[in-house]
């Protein structure tokens, strides 16, 4: 491999804004937020979806952030 064009791959938390679960695992994202899990420090990577709120995984429908995407939608056309 040639050195120098591949990203940086290390161990990150991924934490569904959902339902608050946080997940280890590694990753090239990158971000400039942080958080402590199990006794370290590690960037942290926000999701809305994970296996902890998807509904293929849980069984059950979530709305959790059903009145967001209203707001959201009469933000942007200005209502």
């Amino acid at each position: 491999m040639r050195e120098g064009i591949h990203p940086n791959y290390r161990k990150v938390v991924f934490k569904d804004t959902s339902t608050g679960f946080m997940f280890l695992t590694g990753s090239t994202r990158y971000s400039n937020d942080t958080v402590e899990f199990e006794g370290e420090t590690y960037p942290l990577i926000t999701v809305e979806v994970s296996s902890d709120s998807h509904p293929f995984y849980t069984g059950k429908q979530k709305f959790a952030d059903a009145g967001g995407r209203v707001d959201r939608f009469k933000k942007k056309y200005g209502m």
